[in-house]
């Protein structure tokens, strides 16, 4: 069986495509959940450290000073460029495959940010580390992609020389 699904690229993308959708669906969920529970209740998760809560976040990626209809129709093309260039990677035969399912997590989490600012105005942000930022699991999903795709460049670079 094992060897069935490692051989298999088409099973390989459909499990990839079923994390990504799961962790866009939690997102979702726990979005609502933190509009549901109010600007005000907070939610211990581990002691003091991770707290669940709902912030507003109307700015950019660690709360950089960029908002507005420009901020949104910056984060519009780059989603519509990156499903481009995604398709472009799976049409491409010679194409580098191991970047799809990475870039395919920048996407989701960038759509269920934009999703946000189109329902709500700001991003949703629950997750609060105490001592460093308040994020979402889109924010993890993109920030998780973009540190896979590096650690994909920095591998194929050492085994080529």
């Amino acid at each position: 069986m094992n060897k069935f699904f490692y051989n298999n690229r088409y099973l390989q993308n459909i499990a990839g495509l079923i994390v990504v959708a799961m962790f866009f669906i939690g997102d979702r969920i726990l979005k609502a959940l933190a509009l549901n529970s109010g600007q005000g209740q907070l939610f211990p998760l581990i002691k003091n450290w991770l707290n669940f809560h709902y912030v507003p976040n109307p700015y950019i990626a660690f709360s950089l000073p960029l908002s507005g209809l420009l901020l949104t129709i910056i984060i519009s093309i780059f989603i519509l460029l990156l499903l481009f260039y995604i398709i472009y990677l799976i049409l491409n035969k010679k194409s580098h495959k191991a970047l799809i399912l990475p870039l395919t997590f920048i996407l989701f989490g960038a759509i269920s940010n934009l999703l946000d600012r189109f329902l709500y105005g700001p991003v949703i942000d629950y997750f609060d580390l105490r001592y460093f930022t308040v994020f979402n699991i889109a924010d993890a999903m993109i920030s998780g992609g973009v540190l896979i795709i590096f650690l994909i460049y920095a591998f194929s670079r050492k085994s080529s020389n």
